[in-house]
């Protein structure tokens, strides 16, 4: 079932950005679809000829979106990866072109506020960290074995963690001794080897996010999705992308800048101007959350809305 307390990012921008209201009749794609909050927003808008296709990696949100939407011939639900985008929907309409893809890569409240989902450092249970618990294996069987250098890597470049070595070597020390099996065990092992320099940040909030990040390979995830959604996309239509991470924002912004560019090379060569075949046009500056959003949802204040509109090559 829908989760109460899960809050859309950016609803009324995202719903927007798509152009929804002037395609009411149109295709699009929510390729993260979480609990819903902005499928149900486009939902609303489009008409009876209207079609809206909805991804997830996380089997909770693909029982979640069935069961809203069993009785709703405008949606089709599918269990995959974001970066299965172009397979999953060509492989039910070999042709199709869409009007609209929106891609927003917050983790969902269920996930953190559900303790044996293991997302969460304030709240002991298992820990897994994985979007698909089918799929691949839990942080916690990662950690038994990852070299220090490897875990140092992990923090430091998916976490932006200044203290990662000191924290990679506090784990490898730890689990000679004691597995590490629990949110808990984690949270405190981090909170005893660092200092708390952010207000209002529990200092294993990177530690977290980093682990999370490499379980579930959401860099090359993002990376591979990317370009299938311009596949996809027919003339004029709109992608709309929500990130909340550093590295998240420069894979972004460095896709749609090389995109809207259409340089047929390296930058080191001079081409002609007519050489160059742009993909997307950007539409807009980046887009941030205001102080009432983020102060009724706290998961908005880092959130960053880039729109893309493609356009013929």
């Amino acid at each position: 079932m829908p989760h109460r307390d899960h809050i859309p990012v950016l609803l009324p921008q995202v719903i927007d950005a798509l152009s929804v209201s002037l395609n009411r009749d149109g295709i699009f794609v929510d390729a993260t679809y979480g609990r819903g909050g902005h499928s149900e927003a486009i939902l609303d808008i489009l008409n009876s000829k209207g079609r809206l296709f909805v991804l997830d990696r996380d089997p909770s949100a693909v029982d979640a979106a069935k069961t809203k939407h069993q009785h709703d011939d405008r949606v089709t639900v599918i269990h995959a990866k974001f970066s299965e985008i172009s397979t999953e929907l060509r492989n039910r309409s070999p042709e199709i072109k869409v009007d609209g893809i929106l891609a927003d890569l917050g983790v969902s409240s269920p996930q953190l506020d559900e303790p044996q989902r293991g997302f969460s450092f304030s709240k002991d249970g298992p820990l897994d960290l994985r979007m698909n618990q089918n799929d691949g294996v839990s942080a916690s069987v990662w950690l038994s074995t990852v070299p220090e250098r490897e875990l140092s890597h992990v923090l430091k470049s998916l976490g932006d963690e200044r203290f990662a070595r000191r924290i990679a070597r506090k784990i490898i020390e730890s689990r000679k001794s004691h597995p590490i099996c629990s949110t808990g065990q984690l949270s405190k092992l981090v909170a005893d080897c660092v200092p708390a320099t952010e207000p209002q940040k529990h200092p294993a909030t990177r530690t977290f996010l980093a682990i999370r990040m490499h379980i579930n390979r959401e860099l090359e995830e993002l990376e591979s999705f990317l370009p299938r959604c311009l596949e996809l996309l027919k003339h004029g239509g709109r992608l709309v992308l929500i990130s909340f991470q550093s590295a998240e924002h420069r894979i972004i912004k460095r896709f749609l800048k090389e995109q809207s560019i259409g340089s047929p090379g390296p930058r080191e060569i001079p081409f002609r101007q007519s050489e160059f075949r742009p993909t997307v046009k950007l539409i807009g500056k980046p887009t941030i959350a205001d102080d009432n959003e983020v102060r009724v949802n706290r998961r908005a204040r880092s959130a960053v809305m880039r729109v893309a509109e493609r356009i013929a090559v």
